[in-house]
This record gives C-alpha cells, structure tokens and sequence, in this order.
C-alpha cells in the first residue's frame, strides 16, 4: 500500500529564554535551526504555513504561534519531530504537537461516528 501523508500542527509560545536574546542571538539560533531542517526537507517534507494564531477566534489556542508541515509517511513525520528537537528549538519554544494522517471530511465523520 502507499505510504500514509502525515501533517504536524505545532502551536508554541516563545519560553523566557528566547526573550532575552539580543537580536543578533535570535538570528544565531536561526541560523542553526535552518541547517537543521534543511536535511529534513530534503527527505520530501513540506513547510505548509506559519504564522502568529488570530487572537480573536471562537475556540482558539492558547499558543501565539504556529507551524503546519507534511511529511510523506510516518518515517519521515518522526525525522522531522526529531530534527526540530534536535536543533535546539524546545529550549526557546514551548511547543504542543499535534500529528497523524489526514483524511477527507467523508472519512473523518466516519471516525467521529466510531467513537466509543
């Protein structure tokens, strides 16, 4: 069968540690961060969107920030999991994932319905 598509939401907040880097700091970090994912795109994922979480929505995350990526399968989804930790980015960021395979809205209901 065909690998699986898999998305990552992360949603984070930057932690006191990133607010007290010098601008010249945040852009080291950003620096090593790029190196870091450049490998992981080279495994077929898909930087999607990010972007700073409307504030004013019904239900919305408590976060300030997210990323949306895409993955191939779940292989790759764990590489890129792991290469945003490794590249240091949980020290500045508290960060909640939220990751799996996608489907169409048709089958979604179907899992909805499922719920025991």
């Amino acid at each position: 069968s065909a690998p699986v598509t898999q998305t990552l939401i992360e949603l984070y907040d930057p932690k006191p540690a990133w607010l007290m880097l010098s601008a010249k700091e945040r852009e080291a970090i950003f620096t090593r961060i790029g190196a870091s994912i450049g490998g992981i795109l080279a495994l077929g994922v898909e930087p999607i969107a990010f972007g700073e979480v409307a504030g004013a929505i019904p239900h919305g995350a408590a976060q300030r920030f997210f990323a949306v990526w895409r993955a191939p399968d779940p292989s790759t989804l764990d590489a890129l999991i792991a290469g945003i930790a490794a590249s240091g980015w949980h020290d500045y960021f508290a960060t909640a994932n939220v990751a799996g395979a996608g489907v169409d809205l048709t089958e979604h209901l179907g899992q909805l319905a499922a719920v025991r």
